[in-house]
């Protein structure tokens, strides 16, 4: 059974839920996005794979997830892109934010998300459990994408990507 770890909105650990529970309940928990790009400036989407038991199908940054208890979340970061993409890069931590959307099933989705960017050019080995399909996508075709076709990407990446392109704007 996997747990998240319970934060304030300072990000001070409250103690620990059962993922699924803190899903049900709307708790606020800490939890990771990982935004990497190629040499075209091309972010790497994935699609959530449909036996996920939320957001299932939808498409969404390369990578995201919960630490665990104890471990830095840079490293659960790492963890996870190697566990669900097969990916292993430098991250960058870019920014946090707290979010609250509801989602399908009653789920209710509360999260101080931990941001990080990094550049990574090859095609994933991605584990199927985890991810149904992936590309890269420009930054243009994406916000095309979300204009149209908003109900097709999970509710962090909307708001995560829009801060992402403002850092990368300013960086260029």
């Amino acid at each position: 059974m996997e747990h998240v770890i319970l934060v304030d909105s300072n990000d001070r650990v409250m103690g620990e839920m059962e993922k699924l529970k803190a899903h049900q309940s709307g708790t606020l928990h800490r939890a990771f996005s990982v935004f990497l790009f190629n040499e075209s400036n091309e972010l790497l989407l994935q699609q959530r794979a449909l036996t996920k038991y939320h957001s299932a199908g939808l498409w969404t940054n390369t990578c995201c997830s919960h630490p665990r208890m104890g471990e830095n979340t840079m490293d659960a970061a790492k963890r996870r892109l190697l566990e669900e993409m097969g990916i292993e890069c430098e991250l960058e931590f870019a920014f946090s934010f707290i979010y609250k959307a509801e989602l399908e099933n009653g789920l209710i989705e509360h999260e101080l998300d931990h941001v990080f960017t990094g550049l990574y050019t090859d095609a994933p080995n991605f584990d199927p459990n985890e991810v149904g399909d992936w590309k890269y996508d420009s930054i243009e075709h994406i916000k095309s994408d979300l204009r149209l076709s908003p109900e097709l990407f999970t509710a962090w990446f909307k708001l995560a990507f829009e801060k992402v392109c403002l850092l990368n704007r300013k960086e260029t």
